[in-house]
């Protein structure tokens, strides 16, 4: 286990650290202490490692993750797992605004509640939620799944195409173009395997399934001004 305390070193330098890390190192665990809310710990990582961050982070940490398992052992600001590419994030708290936007790969599980736009603009990534979400969530959410075991706030899914939204909970308001869907068996099992490495106990039948009605993929003049 290599050990990093953020208050006797600069993030710089633990970035650069774990960004030289590669595919044969052995140093694959990292424990990060006394974070005091600093933004970008564990930035565009991309190597096999895990990192532990003890305590609270500020904005984007974990982003443009690639391969790493990255465990926040405490809440995140804004914008955490942004862009991720593949690997696993956790967050043993809460997450701010926007948390995994615009992923294309992995898993981003928040143990907490997460706020507004979880999930905006998705182009792939699995987002695991063990309590609610905020308005504008899966806002043109591309592709990959967002399963929320608590409630969710107005406009899910506004603008979406052909991401999943499982939610257990009740939804406060559909955004445009978003519907409930048929919980088919090959859903069933997404979600199943979904929450088991999600680490949540909820079960698949408790789910509704919520996606695109395809009614914005073609022009239609009625809908112009």
């Amino acid at each position: 286990m290599q050990t990093y305390d953020l208050a006797n070193g600069s993030l710089r330098e633990l970035n650069a650290t774990l960004h030289a890390q590669n595919d044969t190192t052995n140093q694959t665990s990292w424990e990060i202490v006394n974070p005091r809310g600093a933004h970008a710990i564990a930035c565009g990582l991309d190597s096999p490692i895990e990192v532990a961050i003890h305590g609270s982070t500020g904005y984007y940490s974990a982003g443009m993750n690639q391969q790493a398992t990255v465990n926040i052992k405490g809440s995140a600001g804004p914008g955490v797992a942004e862009n991720m590419m593949s690997g696993k994030v956790v967050i043993d708290g809460d997450a701010s605004q926007y948390a995994g936007a615009t992923g294309n790969g992995g898993l981003l599980v928040i143990k907490g509640n997460a706020s507004s736009r979880c999930g905006i603009s998705m182009k792939g990534i699995n987002i695991v939620v063990h309590g609610n979400i905020g308005h504008m969530s899966a806002f043109m959410a591309q592709s990959g799944n967002l399963v929320v075991c608590g409630d969710a706030g107005d406009a899910l899914g506004d603008s979406c195409y052909e991401a999943s939204i499982f939610v257990r909970g009740s939804v406060k308001s559909l955004g445009a173009d978003c519907e409930e869907k048929e919980m088919r068996p090959e859903h069933m099992e997404i979600l199943r395997e979904l929450l088991l490495q999600g680490e949540c106990d909820a079960k698949p039948a408790e789910f509704k399934r919520f996606g695109s009605a395809r009614t914005l993929y073609n022009f239609n003049v009625d809908n112009a001004y």
